[in-house]
């Protein structure tokens, strides 16, 4: 090993130790006086109640840093007061919604709507069964306008309900805490409803709310408590006793549920990577402008270490071939990050191309495999460490644009599931053609290594501090080279946080930011789930210039 391999080791595991601090304050949720005031009241929190429900096999969980930094002025929102996990309950994959009742009595944010939006497109996609664990005090009043009229707000959340129901999709709720106003539509709209006595109730409108609008005066627990909801309203199905009741009950409607179709992806007994995973931290270099072999992470990810490379010698700024992982076939497309030696015609010398650069060669190349998987039915794995695309007379005149166009058109239009890792950079363009969120991947994780942004920090400084000394110059100020300097770090300084990957997570523009080693368990997670709904429609990739 050489020096630039221990020093890449130590800034990478330093990494990873921040992300586990960082993901050990998130599970506290509200903190451990809340915790014990839920517990006082004779409830498990939110993670409790998951980790009982669950099979002890491999589990993910999606979003776990959505919220990170957002809202300090309200006193935060970790995870966005919800916790969302894929994992298994008697041996059938299912993703699981749960209010954390320790943030904020459960409220919902602005975030935690997209999150529990991300959950049910996540069930929809794959036709996973959802359970949701309800307890929660309904839209947070402050921040209303921004949860509750819109799309992708609040109300969405029932409209999917009732998708859901009609395309088959297993829905059980149990009501475990406060479920009040418009979010009482949720459980009832679900398939079967479960309410914990004492603890759980459904109302639209709460006594207090009850005694100011009509007068009457009631308390909560007979105006919609279980006993209510169980024997004279019909509203919910079961009662339970307290939530690991509540929980045993989940767990034996799901083992009577029948089997499901299958999309029939290609699997074989499991093989452990021959290199050394660990060895990834090392790799992985400390720069983000520095270069290496993608193939070096690539063979540390598949089974066996073995990698069938398509097209080796032609675009060979990415790569793409075919492995497996946990047992699962899978196509890869990968940026490569090192320089590489290309020659377009025996007439012409050898030129180098930049590693991390898409080039028009590179995305024909991509296209042409992409559109392989797609025939062939193998679900896609894309490795992100992309600058973007190649720019310059060179490039434009030799079509660049319509290159790229095909590429992102084959990502766009195809049919079989995708994957995406962010290992590295994520710039621009090079995001949305590599698979980037809008792109619809099943699953999109992001190492601690990675940037999102249109541009690399240093980049955006550059052309931020032009635009902001003229702006000054204009104003009549005097640049001197200690103001420019100053201005420069001042920008770089604010545009670097934006491209952190816990930025990109507490937005969810990503699902979640993870261990290298963990990789190989979300990629095979995700195709289990993505092989619970068979492909229905056919690669077309429409009008395209070619």
């Amino acid at each position: 090993m050489d020096i630039n391999f221990n020093k890449n080791e130590d800034h990478n595991k330093l990494l990873l130790s921040e992300l586990k601090k960082k993901y050990a304050k998130v599970k506290l949720g509200g903190g451990e006086k809340r915790i014990e005031k839920h517990h006082s009241k004779g409830k498990l929190t939110a993670r409790e109640r998951i980790d009982y429900l669950l099979d002890k096999k491999a589990s993910i969980e999606i979003a776990a840093f959505a919220g990170e930094d957002m809202y300090e002025e309200h006193g935060g929102c970790p995870s966005a007061g919800v916790i969302i996990k894929i994992g298994y309950v008697k041996g059938r994959l299912c993703i699981v919604v749960a209010n954390d009742a320790t943030v904020k009595a459960g409220a919902w944010f602005p975030i935690t709507g997209k999150k529990n939006l991300r959950a049910q497109e996540i069930s929809i996609e794959n036709k996973l069964p959802i359970i949701y664990l309800v307890d929660s005090a309904g839209v947070y009043l402050p921040m209303q306008d921004e949860i509750f009229p819109d799309k992708e707000h609040f109300g969405r959340i029932f409209r999917n309900n009732a998708i859901m129901s009609s395309m088959g999709i297993t829905q059980i709720a149990a009501v475990m805490g406060s479920c009040v106003a418009g979010g009482a539509y949720l459980p009832i709209m679900s398939d079967e409803a479960l309410i914990v006595d004492k603890t759980g109730s459904i109302f639209l409108a709460g006594s207090y709310l009850v005694k100011a609008a009509i007068g009457e005066s009631i308390d909560n627990e007979t105006l919609g408590g279980a006993t209510t909801h169980c024997e004279v309203s019909g509203v919910t199905d079961y009662k339970a006793k307290d939530d690991k009741d509540a929980l045993d009950k989940i767990k034996s409607i799901i083992d009577k549920i029948g089997d499901y179709d299958k999309a029939g992806f290609n699997r074989i007994i499991s093989k452990k990577p021959k290199e050394k995973q660990e060895d990834i931290y090392g790799i992985i270099p400390k720069s983000r402008a520095d270069q290496y072999d993608m193939r070096d992470i690539i063979k540390r990810l598949v089974d066996g270490s073995e990698f069938e490379e398509y097209k080796q010698g032609y675009g060979q700024t990415i790569l793409t071939g075919y492995a497996r992982i946990d047992g699962w076939s899978i196509g890869i497309v990968a940026n490569q990050r090192k320089l590489v030696k290309t020659t377009k015609a025996k007439t012409k010398p050898s030129e180098m191309q930049f590693g991390g650069v898409i080039y028009s060669d590179s995305a024909d190349k991509a296209t042409r495999f992409i559109a392989n998987c797609n025939q062939k039915k193998i679900p896609l794995v894309f490795l992100q460490d992309v600058t973007g695309f190649m720019v310059g007379s060179k490039s434009e005149h030799g079509g660049i644009i319509k290159d790229g166009a095909k590429m992102v058109n084959a990502v766009s239009n195809s049919v079989v599931p995708k994957f995406t890792i962010i290992i590295g950079n994520s710039y621009g363009a090079g995001n949305y053609a590599m698979c980037g969120k809008a792109y619809d991947p099943r699953l999109i994780a992001a190492w601690p290594s990675a940037e999102l942004a249109v541009m690399s920090g240093n980049s955006a400084a550059k052309v931020l501090l032009q635009i902001e000394k003229a702006s000054l110059e204009k104003q009549g100020e005097k640049i001197t080279k200690e103001k420019e300097t100053e201005l420069f770090n001042k920008i770089k300084d604010r545009y670097d946080r934006q491209v952190s990957p816990y930025y990109a997570a507490s937005r969810i523009w990503t699902d979640g930011i993870i261990d290298p080693l963990d990789t190989r368990k979300w990629i095979s997670i995700g195709i289990e789930a993505a092989n619970h709904a068979p492909i229905e429609k056919t690669f077309n990739m429409g009008i395209i210039q070619v």
